[in-house]
């Protein structure tokens, strides 16, 4: 298993859009509004790359996970943080997070930020366990309940 960083030389971009729609599947229907993912497409992620610093699992030969980070003024922002569901459960998430963690040293940021769908409680408890707090809920334009929350990782150098 390698961890890529995402360049110019990169040309799997259907493949990465099957990974992230695979592997967000289990929230269609579960979810208010849809998923962001859902209107991807590969000219939109590979644009997504070229603004963003996106990285890919690749494990025999086959893309497994990804994620995509944003430096903000004061964080890196986690986004699209997907594996694919057969290859759950085997620490994916914890080593795209812990390149995440090396981005953010890398930019002198001191924590990490992501955002999570309100109903998606199993994933709040995850990014918990991996050192996230939640630090607000907030809504979607044209939403008057909370959509999602707010999660941090305060980084100790």
């Amino acid at each position: 298993m390698t961890i890529i960083r995402l360049d110019p030389s990169f040309t799997r971009w259907d493949e990465l859009l099957a990974l992230i729609l695979t592997a967000f599947a289990s929230m269609n229907g579960r979810i208010d509004p849809p998923s962001s993912a859902l209107r991807l497409t590969a000219e939109a992620l590979a644009a997504k790359a070229e603004a963003e610093i996106g990285h890919v699992v690749i494990d025999d030969g086959k893309l497994t996970g990804c994620l995509f980070l944003r430096p903000e003024a004061d964080c890196l922002y986690v986004g699209k943080l997907a594996v694919l569901p057969a290859a759950q459960g085997k620490g994916l998430g914890r080593r795209l997070l812990a390149v995440a963690e090396e981005t953010a040293a890398e930019f002198g940021l001191a924590a990490l930020r992501l955002e999570t769908r309100i109903e998606l409680t199993d994933n709040h408890a995850v990014f918990a366990a991996w050192g996230f707090s939640r630090t607000a809920e907030k809504a979607h334009p044209g939403f008057t309940r909370t959509t999602f929350v707010e999660m941090r990782k305060i980084l100790t150098r």
